[in-house]
């Protein structure tokens, strides 16, 4: 009887281990089809499909870091950052030997702008494996765009040891010493990004930066007409040529690059404006210059696009031309044009001053300090709304914005003089009269304040 009991029981624990070794044969069977339909789904980009099949997988083994890192791959490229992330941790903590999960989650990272995490990512993706020169690079970039710059040099000088002709690798290093405000250092590694890509505009770019900080201003020009050349569509690279000839002192040259993109491209307002601009920095020594930029500022500034800049370049040439009441109008649409240029509301006061509309020219000068604050012109601004308060017979208002002046250039009688004159005008005798004293203390035989002191009895 033990037997037949000890025989019955052998046999059903064979028949039961019999069982689950076909349960697992056919769970891991199942595995690997869903595994199998999961790549099949995203080679077809059906991120959807791919996720189900590999969350299937997972449901199987869940144990299983190929699954997960699968699945999280796939979130990855549907943009779903979140549920990408933490695939991509299990996975990498369910296998710590292996790389990939590490870089798929750094760049997880990356892409979600989480710059620090993402270094701290290839720092550790490192610590496994640092024979990725491409890994140095991601790590470098990761630790520029989160301003650990020492860092970034770090990693980026390891890649530049190896392959000292990795175009972008010098890019970066510059823009790293750029950062740093080693400019001559940054000019360097951009010289050598370009010689190996002679087609990187961003790299001319920095580079001709980088030149004008140095004062280098020939080899800034020569920057500008290679990025002209490489990107002829569009038109500001032929504007930048232009204006860096005008600002060196070559308004010919200037002229010429002008008139060679405008017969490219003619009817360009944007490139009338810049011709009008390097002409009426020209009045002053050429004599023909102010008709010419008279007629590009014209042209420029009978455009539906005219910016308020381009207005207040035509209204200036207006005034210097003597033309005030044509200048006011095209002021008054510079100062409605926005986004405005500070400098409308300066010109404008110039041009309705001469037609004698004082409170429109005083107003302008207000509207300006509102818009630039702490200008080095500040205390000449206000003396001259001050003046324009007087001439309007409002010398109460003349008092605050003359001591405003006064008070900034203490040492300018000019100044005092006029600040008397108001507080005078405005019947504050005693404060007329402290500001007279002030003056005869530091020259006691001033006539103009001999008279005031005389007026203030």
């Amino acid at each position: 009887m033990k037997r037949a009991a000890a025989a019955l029981l052998v046999l059903t624990l064979t028949l039961v281990a019999g069982i689950l070794a076909y349960l697992s044969v056919d769970r891991e069977r199942e595995y690997r089809e869903l595994i199998a339909e999961g790549e099949t789904a995203l080679r077809d980009g059906q991120t959807s499909g791919a996720i189900e099949a590999y969350s299937g997988a997972i449901a199987l083994r869940p144990d299983s870091m190929l699954a997960h890192l699968r699945r999280g791959e796939t979130y990855r490229r549907r943009g779903d950052f979140d549920a990408a992330a933490r695939d991509l941790r299990r996975a990498a903590d369910l296998d710590p030997s292996a790389t990939r999960p590490l870089d798929e989650l750094a760049e997880v990272f990356y892409r979600r702008q989480w710059f620090s995490q993402a270094a701290e990512t290839y720092e550790a993706r490192l610590r496994l494996d640092d024979q990725s020169i491409e890994v140095y690079y991601k790590l470098a970039l990761a630790r520029f765009r989160s301003s650990n710059l020492p860092g970034a040099i770090e990693a980026v000088t390891r890649v530049l040891a190896q392959h000292d002709s990795d175009a972008d690798a010098h890019y970066l290093l510059g823009l790293c010493l750029r950062e740093q405000g080693r400019t001559a250092e940054a000019a360097r590694a951009f010289e050598r990004t370009v010689a190996l890509a002679p087609g990187m505009i961003p790299a001319r770019e920095e580079l001709s930066d980088a030149y004008a900080t140095l004062g280098r201003g020939a080899e800034q020009i020569e920057q500008l007409q290679a990025m002209a050349a490489l990107d002829r569509t569009r038109i500001e690279r032929q504007l930048a040529v232009s204006l860096a000839h005008a600002r060196a002192g070559h308004g010919e040259l200037a002229v010429l690059t002008l008139g060679n993109a405008l017969e490219r491209t003619p009817n360009q307002p944007v490139l009338y404006g810049a011709l009008g601009r390097v002409w009426l920095e020209m009045a002053d020594t050429r004599a023909d210059a102010l008709s010419k930029a008279l007629e590009a500022l014209e042209r420029a500034a009978a455009s539906d696009s005219a910016t308020s800049e381009i207005l207040t370049l035509y209204g200036r040439a207006l005034l210097k031309a003597e033309q005030s009441e044509a200048a006011e109008r095209v002021l008054q649409r510079a100062i409605r044009n926005f986004p405005v240029d500070p400098a409308a509301f300066l010109a404008y006061a110039e041009a309705a001053e001469r037609q004698n509309h004082l409170g429109a020219a005083r107003q302008a000068l207000v509207d300006y300090g509102a818009l630039v604050v702490r200008a080095p012109d500040e205390a000449s601004r206000d003396a001259r709304v001050g003046r324009l308060s007087l001439r309007l017979n409002e010398p109460r208002v003349a008092v605050v914005w003359l001591r405003r002046a006064s008070n900034a250039r203490p040492t300018d009688l000019n100044l005092l003089a006029a600040l008397a004159d108001a507080q005078l005008r405005a019947g504050d005798r005693e404060g007329a009269q402290a500001s007279i004293q002030q003056a005869l203390d530091k020259e006691p035989d001033n006539p103009t304040f001999l008279a005031l002191a005389r007026r203030s009895r």
